[in-house]
């Protein structure tokens, strides 16, 4: 990525550029970075413990805790880090087409996961994808399927488990696959942006020269209490 692309990339994370709070934060965990308890499942690929790729990732987290301004960020742990292939539902998002309209909007979070693991044990899938990633900034890694395959095996994964879960959410064909590394508790501000833009520099040519494929572990249905742990109940490929 030119350095003009990162610019632009990082600079929707901007003081200047936001009128309103990051979206998560009160909800999902609090200004003191601590996570705030939001149940509910999800379909994920952790990185592999112990690759290559994972610590290339780790080393980013680092480098980005490191900075002056960290305190910004609520950083999750290295253990939960995965890649999100299946969004599943949440007891904060209630709501159609977050939710499958053939169960009831009250229904408990741990009814919803026996639900689909039971829906889930006669799941097929579509084989397995590579995964490289894109780009680097303040939330973490966005990624894509290594090729134009890849991404057709992602985007069939994704359409097998709409059909297994009930319902497709809005951004279902145009999902971006990410990685997250922190979530934003304010806003960067604008004479910290040059910082930043060097060290994601920095971390993108890492990640190309030492993790240019992701090693993930194969899809698993997780359920979660909050954003520190998702505890993988079944595997799906």
């Amino acid at each position: 990525m030119t350095t003009t692309l990162a610019a632009a990339s990082l600079a929707r994370y901007a003081a200047s550029a936001q009128t309103m709070p990051p979206r998560h934060l009160g909800r999902r965990y609090d200004r003191s970075g601590v996570f705030l308890p939001e149940p509910g499942n999800t379909v994920v690929c952790h990185l592999a413990e112990g690759s290559k790729s994972q610590a290339a990732i780790v080393e980013v987290r680092r480098r980005m805790m490191a900075m002056p301004d960290a305190g910004q960020l609520a950083f999750t742990p290295v253990s939960s880090l995965h890649m999100t292939l299946f969004q599943g539902i949440l007891e904060g998002r209630r709501t159609l087409p977050y939710w499958p309209e053939s169960m009831a909007l009250d229904s408990g979070i741990d009814a919803m996961t026996r639900h689909y693991l039971d829906r889930l044990q006669d799941f097929r899938d579509a084989g397995p994808f590579r995964v490289k990633v894109m780009d680097v900034v303040p939330t973490g890694l966005t990624v894509a399927g290594a090729t134009e395959a890849d991404r057709s095996i992602m985007k069939a994964w994704r359409n097998a488990l709409a059909e297994s879960f009930g319902y497709r959410h809005p951004d279902h064909d145009d999902y971006s696959f990410h990685v997250t590394l922190a979530y934003m508790i304010d806003w960067i501000a604008e004479d910290r942006l040059p910082a930043w833009e060097a060290l994601f520099d920095e971390c993108r040519a890492l990640i190309a020269r030492e993790a240019p494929i992701l090693e993930l572990r194969p899809p698993a249905f997780c359920s979660f209490d909050d954003m520190n742990h998702f505890e993988e109940l079944l595997v799906l490929g």
